[in-house]
């Protein structure tokens, strides 16, 4: 699913204008993000409400709104609809039964990011990211998707152009969905985004587990999910 026009032009100008400064920001490590000595290319801070009221005056005003958005009924209901039979067919039972946990994250792609094809893991239910770049000069920094993981599928691609205001959601399945990121450059500059992954909480373990990581990231202690 392509997403385009998300936000009204003067919000997203404000938006990009307020992204919460470097101190706000902490390292996601997982293994495609690493350099050779041992610091990360990704950067990322939760945007649950409760952590933008950290943040400066300036910034909770602009980002505040978003965040409640983001965590909100409406919007998972918008794309649970939206990606019906798939969940359907997924987990055996109608949308209306199935509830999940909405983890919303602004990253930072520095150069030298990248990320290898992949199939998001089965915990994932549904997974959005909404492109934040400047301009249009970013734009071939989007997601490449692959008809699959190695060989000829692998070579069969379609690349989201990385515009404004613009991005992509898809249903999280089982050995489907394979994407990828090409090696950026400094030239490339940084690549801004917010993911947006609904978690499946379909167990008593998995709804507490949910919980317990945002309580937990609330007081510096970060899961090291992969993106």
């Amino acid at each position: 699913m392509c997403l385009s026009d998300l936000f009204p032009p003067e919000f997203y100008r404000q938006l990009l204008d307020s992204i919460p400064a470097d101190e706000h920001f902490h390292e996601l490590r997982h293994r495609d993000a690493l350099r050779a000595d041992g610091s990360s290319t990704r950067l990322r801070r939760y945007l649950y409400p409760e952590h933008i009221w950290r943040l400066p005056a300036t910034v909770r005003e602009q980002w505040l709104p978003l965040a409640r958005l983001l965590v909100s009924r409406d919007l998972q209901d918008a794309f649970k609809r939206k990606f019906r039979r798939a969940l359907e067919a997924r987990f055996g039972c109608p949308i209306d039964r199935l509830s999940f946990y909405p983890v919303p994250i602004i990253v930072r792609d520095l150069p030298g990011y990248r990320i290898g094809i992949h199939s998001d893991v089965m915990k994932k239910a549904i997974t959005v990211q909404f492109y934040l770049p400047k301009d249009e000069s970013q734009r071939h920094l989007g997601t490449v998707f692959h008809e699959g993981s190695g060989g000829e599928a692998a070579l069969r691609t379609r690349q989201m152009p990385f515009m404004p205001a613009s991005g992509y959601a898809f249903p999280v399945q089982e050995e489907e969905s394979w994407h990828s990121a090409k090696t950026t450059t400094e030239a490339d500059g940084e690549r801004r985004s917010i993911m947006l992954t609904y978690f499946v909480q379909n167990t008593p373990q998995t709804w507490l587990m949910r919980r317990i990581e945002r309580f937990g990231s609330f007081f510096g202690v970060y899961p090291n999910q992969r993106t």
